[in-house]
């Protein structure tokens, strides 16, 4: 798979770890940075590794902030971005299953290196259910365009 990740200052070091634990599995990744930890503002990062994302550029996304809150609304504000923050495997393979989310969000505040990991594997060893979930997930679309649903 192709990976794009980004982070702010206050995800770069659990980025960087999770770029080389994805480097081992044989994903190929588009690290958007940032590339140090001086402070930086986590919308420059989310937006940079959303738009690859949206535009079929990359099959994922992965992004890292102190809590992953801010990356995943920044990234949402994407169109075609379906970011979702999680802090334990379960919610992140629900988030592919149920609501094909193409990025995840996690913060290096709140997890540590174990649990993003399994999160990761729970987030990419997961599929789209489709059906019923799908006809949900093309109003995440109708709701981008401004329609009223």
């Amino acid at each position: 798979m192709r990976i794009t990740m980004g982070a702010d200052h206050a995800g770069f070091g659990l980025k960087q770890e999770l770029a080389e634990y994805l480097t081992e599995l044989g994903h190929d990744i588009i690290d958007v940075g940032t590339t140090n930890t001086e402070r930086t503002d986590y919308p420059v990062w989310a937006q940079r590794a959303g738009r690859l994302v949206a535009a079929g550029e990359v099959d994922f996304g992965v992004l890292v902030c102190g809590s992953g809150i801010g990356m995943s609304i920044a990234a949402n504000k994407v169109p075609g971005v379906r970011a979702v923050v999680c802090t334990e495997p379960y919610s992140a393979a629900m988030a592919r299953r149920h609501n094909n989310a193409n990025m995840i969000a996690v913060g290096e505040r709140f997890v540590g290196v174990d649990m993003a990991k399994a999160m990761l594997d729970a987030f990419f060893g997961a599929e789209f259910e489709g059906g019923r979930h799908a006809d949900r997930v093309a109003l995440f679309t109708r709701i981008e365009q401004g329609e009223e649903l």
